[in-house]
């Protein structure tokens, strides 16, 4: 896939893996829809995007709520069109033993990280089917096939991510939309620090810009492929 001119939608876009991702296909010449919940790191993002020369939009959504989603994909469409591309990067962690967690956290945790992408999913898809082309790419984790303590909520919100990607191929690829999931291991972000990651070992996670810049390769390769599941681990470990 060619990614110039294209129309990329990245929720999550604002900061960390989201933000790099959106650089990194505005890089491509794509032009960028975001979101997050954040209105004013939506505003600081586009500001970055649009200093590369890049065409970019962006609207505060909540993509657990159905009326932000359906409101933010009125607005990629009358201002960009259709998306070729939708990145299903927004996610949330709470981080506790299992006694810890609350029913609120549990249900932020699947609001975002599954029905999120499943509403995102259900505003775009129809187009690419439509047109019989089209990428959606959902940011998992390596948390969706290892456990780890503390980490019962997000790992299993993870694993639901990879049961949806598997059956959305599945069910779209005869149509020739592709359907990746991304499943990074340690990435160096204040989303990793919340869950107990350290940045006292430099040069022993990935950055954004590795994980970004593996969504963009799977984006790119040839239309006769389809990359269905990409595991992404340091080095060094």
């Amino acid at each position: 896939m060619n990614l110039h001119s294209t129309i990329c939608v990245v929720t999550g876009g604002t900061q960390g893996i989201g933000r790099a991702i959106a650089l990194a296909l505005a890089g491509r010449g794509a032009r960028v829809a975001i979101c997050a919940r954040d209105q004013e790191g939506v505003v600081q993002a586009l500001g970055d995007l649009e200093r590369t020369g890049a065409t970019a939009v962006g609207a505060a959504c909540d993509v657990s709520r159905e009326a932000d989603v359906e409101r933010f994909a009125k607005l990629v469409r009358s201002e960009l069109g259709d998306p070729d591309v939708l990145i299903n990067n927004a996610g949330i962690g709470h981080f506790a033993p299992i006694g810890d967690l609350t029913v609120a956290q549990i249900d932020q945790t699947y609001a975002t990280n599954v029905r999120g992408i499943f509403l995102m999913t259900r505003a775009f898809l129809p187009a690419m089917l439509q047109r019989q082309s089209g990428h959606i790419v959902n940011i998992a984790s390596l948390a969706g096939k290892n456990g780890f303590v503390g980490g019962t909520a997000y790992t299993a919100s993870k694993h639901a991510v990879l049961g949806l990607s598997k059956s959305l191929m599945l069910e779209v690829r005869d149509r020739n939309v592709r359907v990746i999931a991304i499943c990074p291991g340690s990435v160096e972000t204040r989303f990793a620090s919340s869950a107990g990651g350290s940045s006292s070992a430099p040069g022993r996670v990935l950055t954004s810009e590795d994980v970004a810049q593996a969504v963009v390769a799977t984006l790119e390769a040839p239309d006769r492929a389809m990359i269905s599941e990409l595991d992404i681990r340091p080095t060094r470990i």
